[in-house]
């Protein structure tokens, strides 16, 4: 497929009339709507900005590439957008944006359209080139400017005789989140850098097609350094001993040449795969927090889907007993056994990709059989280690097996493949298994039985602080950090008993905490119009659906464009729900689900009560705060 393929005269803006983020992605994503290139406008526009947050596609130098990749869009296209004054993108450089391609990639794309758009996305490193399409008057014109780059392009590849093999060559991976503009925006700019320089650059892509261009072994022993220019995880063991730089992969595209010259400069750091440097050359480095988040969340979203099957099934199967059956019912009896059987693979599946995240594959397995011992009795105990001693048993196995790896970084080569075979999994269950039974069992089931204890004798009181705390913190980050440590406390202690009152109370609370948020926005947009955008009055239309579905993401774009005034509006609002739902004892017996699973609520009535009353005061609140839109 060729570049011009994916680009439309009908899908281009000159003249851009959005002033901030927000606006500018909805002003495009209204035209791929309107060209009937995404069939749910929201749901793309949702899509978009999950990319955003985890990092901005303004790469700099004036240009941002806005993209999503999903089953709501029908066919890939590259829509460009033009803003005379610029805007502000939050853009890595901090400058405004002038140039726009939002890039959007049906699920089930070919390879030939993720090529293309590769293609395209590598031609946006020429500096020239990029200003030839700001003065741009027409979509045609753009269309015209990109096939003459290419065709201009292919002649010197052709013409360009064979890199000599006598150039030093240096390797390297770049990888984004999604795959399907930076990643080879990255790898171009490397290489041309290379060049530049003296180098022979063989970089392997991470993105929507998969590994391509993947290094082999001899690339990797013939290279005088490597370059890591990613996003997410990569296979890192094979660069063992190689000096390594490790950047974000924006870094590959805006400054390459720094990249380069710090493996010609001899200044980056010797890799070591049990997890160690041998010099502090890494401007990279990640924070001591931001590791263990990273991890954290590995285990936890590995851990959700089992915590949501398993407790969906279990709540259905409540239903069956009250009204179709009771315990005695087959249906009930299949359905119970299956979703208390997902629940055992909670901890387990928590605690091995945790230590996944930590010490790559070979600590799965200590991870797992940590985690599936904190999940039982062990030892004389007084209950499992529960969900505590799983978070312990993962990051422990992670950590036994990067000093396992730094004890063997020694072997002799011959012995390498006993490594992964023999040492490893032997060692790291004998050592897990130690801890676990001898140390962590004792001090966690003594934990966890208090906790539960706990919670079980807790005061009317008591419980209202902790349901109105839960509701809260639902609503501080939607979706981050303290949004999940709420969610996981509560679906953590549901799932150690799915049949006690108190654990369905704390489950409802979270319940509510992250329905208000959506709603509040929604209620705002309504009787507040002159307070919100047209594209955010529009964006609270689809938050009636993700509040009922308990999606509290649908506030993000809200809370991004004026933090100040509606984070703690929800804040306030999610904490009153919570606050009902301890006062007045309504439960949830089910992890997920919002509105949907109401049926299974006590307390039904009070259920919806505490969600609109939170949710009115949050609305209320919060458009009384905003200014009237100009």
């Amino acid at each position: 497929m060729k570049i011009e393929e994916l680009l439309n005269p009908k899908l281009a803006i000159l003249n851009l009339q959005a002033n901030d983020k927000d606006s500018a992605i909805r002003e495009m994503a209204d035209m791929m709507a309107d060209q009937g290139i995404v069939n749910n406008e929201e749901e793309f526009i949702k899509s978009i900005w999950d990319r955003e947050n985890q990092t901005t596609t303004g790469i700099g130098d004036g240009i941002a590439m806005p993209h999503a990749r999903n089953k709501n869009i029908n066919k890939a296209a590259v829509l460009f957008a033009k803003s005379e004054n610029g805007i502000d993108f939050k853009s890595l450089d901090g400058k405004p944006v002038h140039l726009f391609f939002m890039i959007a990639a049906p699920e089930g794309a070919d390879n030939a359209h993720l090529q293309a758009l590769a293609k395209l996305s590598s031609l946006l490193i020429d500096p020239e080139f990029v200003n030839e399409l700001k003065k741009a008057t027409s979509g045609e014109e753009v269309i015209s400017l990109f096939k003459q780059k290419d065709a201009a392009i292919t002649n010197e590849k052709n013409k360009k005789p064979k890199i000599s093999s006598e150039r030093p060559l240096i390797v390297g991976v770049t990888a984004c989140i999604n795959g399907i503009a930076h990643t080879y925006m990255a790898q171009e700019a490397l290489i041309k850098a290379g060049e530049a320089l003296g180098y022979n650059v063989h970089i392997e892509t991470n993105g929507s097609e998969g590994v391509k261009n993947k290094l082999t072994a001899e690339d990797i022993s013939k290279s005088e350094g490597v370059i890591i220019a990613s996003d997410k995880k990569v296979e890192m063991a094979r660069f063992d001993g190689k000096p390594l730089v490790s950047a974000p992969v924006v870094a590959g595209i805006n400054k390459p040449q720094d990249l380069i010259k710090q493996i010609a400069d001899h200044q980056a750091s010797i890799y070591n795969a049990g997890g160690q440097t041998t010099k502090q050359a890494d401007k990279a480095e990640i924070s001591v927090g931001s590791t263990i988040y990273r991890n954290l969340m590995n285990g936890i979203s590995h851990m959700l889907p089992f915590v949501i099957g398993g407790g969906i099934l279990i709540a259905l199967s409540f239903i069956v007993e009250q009204y179709a059956g009771g315990a005695k019912s087959p249906l009930f009896v299949f359905l119970n056994t299956i979703g208390g059987m997902a629940f055992t693979f909670m901890v387990p599946v928590l605690s091995a990709y945790i230590a996944e995240s930590i010490g790559d594959l070979p600590a799965l397995m200590p991870g797992f059989v940590g985690g599936y011992m904190a999940s039982n009795v062990i030892n004389n105990a007084k209950s499992p280690a529960g969900f505590l001693g799983g978070l312990a048993a993962g990051f422990m196995a992670g950590y036994i097996t990067l000093a396992l790896r730094k004890v063997f970084s020694k072997i002799p080569k011959s012995l390498e493949g006993m490594k992964p075979m023999l040492l490893y999994p032997v060692l790291g269950l004998l050592l897990i298994a130690a801890i676990m039974y001898y140390i962590v069992s004792p001090i966690f089931s003594g934990l966890n039985f208090a906790i539960t204890n706990f919670l079980n004798h807790m005061g009317t009181g008591n419980l209202i602080i902790l349901t109105s705390i839960l509701g809260g913190m639902m609503a501080i980050d939607m979706g981050g950090p303290f949004n999940k440590a709420a969610y996981v406390f509560a679906s953590g202690a549901f799932a150690n008993n799915p049949h006690d009152p108190v654990n369905a109370i704390l489950m409802a609370a979270v319940m509510v905490g992250g329905m208000v948020p959506p709603f509040a926005t929604a209620i705002g947009t309504v009787l507040f119009k002159n307070k919100y955008t047209e594209s955010e009055r529009r964006a609270g239309i689809s938050n009636w659906i993700l509040g009922w579905s308990f999606i509290t993401e649908g506030a993000i774009p809200f809370a991004a464009a004026d933090p100040g005034r509606v984070i703690p509006s929800c804040v306030l609002g999610s904490a009153i729900a919570g606050f009902i739902v301890g006062l007045t004892k309504v439960g949830i017996p089910a992890p997920h689900g919002g509105f949907w699973v109401a049926p299974l609520a006590t307390n039904i009535v009070w259920y919806f009560i505490a969600v609109t009353v939170g949710s009115l005061v949050s609305g209320v609140v919060l458009s009384l705060w905003k200014k009237a839109v100009k």
